[in-house]
């Protein structure tokens, strides 16, 4: 059953807000029981199968438009001299998933112990782990760490680039660790990425775990175009859900629970429009108060990150060119023939996880090592050739924070990131941008350059951090912002109930109570399989 299989003001056992990461696993899991019926809401009309999604290469067509992408902005950094900062997120099934650059990293033990101290019991690395082996379906590796038979395809990629084995080779001049498993038992070190793909095409969270159901199963709703306004109550309890199609509204009721898994900015901004949060906000924009939570929407967190460019003559390397042309219509056919080559590529095809000190328990600062300049999120195109080399801080301690700029529930989020407010992320950054270009002056890598785009005569501290500041945006890995905990901030417990009402939840990266060091995706997996245990508990 799909789009408006129950009729408007029908009943089901779950309603989900959002088919992104966290959503489309909950709404897979929960259905798995015939008995069990469960209403997925979703904004988007894109993201599933369309060729712009599966085409891995297609992240370059989405990521810097409105393709599948609500193209969101922040407010002005302080913390980089006033600028505006850009935050593509997916819109579609799938969510960001569908967009993103399909990285499969998990984050280190450390993090997932580091939530268990804080409080939250039944989330250390021991307890997440059978969550990501079971979501996962890899290709190479097996064992007692990886997953074989899961929803979420995990594959090394199927392009043949000579440029990341020179990354590579310039990280064994420096000694760095070559590993071939970034989700093995010690992170640290460089290699290759492996991808959410299978036999070449994008697998998003929506393709592993939604679209073989939808219309096989009856008690599966999936409802595309559906912009979700407001949680609606009864008294303390959470009963259903307003949504928008077009100009119409409508409503659909939960007999068991809401679920909200609208993302990092999404989730917080449905809570406060409910009426959820602090209630001097809320009174602000003239909504009334259900609950008082002073946590909703604080604690934004995500890793600030900068980009090392060098233009090159060698045209293995995607650029804009007569060969890079030719090029690109050949490599089009071979996509279509064999699913392998260029249009495979997620363009950053290999990286690494490093500490700028030795005595750090787990590496602070990671690599994205792309085979060509992908410079402000694609939006800036360069003639010619090149490559690049980004360099993201993993535990920055600038905590910022989402709210509302109106009580239209259309209207965008208010996005404050805080990028480089606190000075020991400026500090870090620079040991960062030391490692990083120690890299990149490596005799394999320097060999290739034919001129420095962003980073030549910058030599002193001073230089690098102001550097830093005009150069310096997201990554993509916003979370935080409807924190798990057991403090007073806190806005779900550690079974991902909120605070002070009754059969509501959130289920996404906006429950991490801190960022995790490494790409968010597979953790939003992995918070989706653990809620539905939660939930069928």
């Amino acid at each position: 059953m799909s789009d408006e299989g129950l009729a408007n003001g029908g009943l089901a056992d779950f309603v989900v807000v959002g088919g992104g990461s966290s959503g489309s696993v909950l709404a897979g899991r929960l259905t798995e029981d015939p008995a069990t019926k469960v209403v997925l809401l979703e904004a988007g009309s894109g993201g599933g199968a369309s060729p712009v999604v599966t085409t891995p290469a297609g992240v370059i067509a989405m990521l810097p438009t409105r393709i599948n992408n609500w193209g969101f902005a922040t407010v002005p950094q302080k913390g980089l001299g006033g600028r505006i900062g850009y935050q593509p997120r997916g819109r579609g099934l799938g969510g960001s998933s569908a967009i993103n650059a399909m990285v499969y990293i998990r984050g280190n033990r450390w993090d997932y112990d580091h939530w268990a101290d804080l409080g939250n019991t039944g989330w250390s690395y021991a307890d997440v782990l059978p969550y990501f082996i079971k979501s996962e379906a890899n290709e190479r590796l097996d064992g007692t760490l990886h997953g074989r038979d899961g929803p979420l395809a995990v594959s090394d990629l199927r392009t043949d680039n000579p440029f990341p084995q020179i990354f590579l080779e310039a990280c064994r001049h420096l000694q760095h660790r070559i590993t071939d498993d970034f989700n093995g038992e010690d992170q640290e070190g460089v290699g290759f990425y492996q991808v959410t793909q299978k036999n070449g095409e994008r697998w998003s969270a929506a393709r592993g775990y939604l679209l073989p159901h939808i219309g096989k199963r009856p008690n599966l709703d999936v409802r595309r175009r559906a912009r979700t306004t407001r949680i609606l109550f009864e008294g303390k309890r959470a009963v259903g859900v307003e949504y928008r199609v077009g100009n119409e509204t409508r409503i659909v009721r939960a007999r068991r629970e809401v679920i909200v898994s609208a993302g990092a900015f999404q989730s917080p901004q449905l809570l406060l429009l409910s009426g959820i949060g602090e209630a001097a906000a809320l009174g602000r924009f003239g909504i009334p108060v259900v609950a008082e939570v002073p946590g909703v929407g604080r604690n934004l967190q995500d890793h600030p990150d900068f980009i090392f460019a060098y233009k090159s003559k060698n045209q293995d390397l995607l650029g804009l060119s007569a060969v890079g042309s030719v090029r690109l219509t050949k490599e089009i056919f071979r996509y279509r023939r064999e699913r392998r080559g260029l249009l495979t590529s997620n363009f950053a095809e290999a990286g690494g996880f490093l500490k700028t000190r030795p005595d750090l328990p787990a590496p602070d600062i990671q690599l994205h090592f792309v085979v060509g300049v992908v410079d402000d999120h694609a939006r800036k195109q360069h003639l010619g050739h090149g490559f690049s080399c980004h360099v993201c801080l993993l535990r920055p301690k600038s905590v910022g924070h989402v709210g509302l700029t109106s009580p239209d529930p259309l209207a965008a989020p208010l996005i404050d990131p805080a990028f480089l407010d606190h000075p020991d992320d400026v500090a870090a950054m620079v040991e960062g941008f030391k490692v990083t270009r120690r890299i990149m002056d490596a005799p394999p890598l320097a060999a290739q350059a034919t001129r420095n785009m962003f980073t030549a005569d910058i030599e002193t501290d001073e230089q690098i951090a102001d550097a830093l500041r005009r150069r310096v945006d997201t990554v993509y890995h916003p979370v935080g912002t409807c924190k798990m905990g057991v403090d007073a901030m806190a806005v779900v417990d550690p079974t991902l109930r909120v605070r002070g009402v009754e059969a509501l939840r959130v289920v996404d990266a906006s429950i991490m109570p801190t960022l995790i060091g490494g790409n968010t995706n597979a953790p939003s997996v992995m918070i989706g399989e653990k809620a539905a245990d939660l939930i069928r508990a």
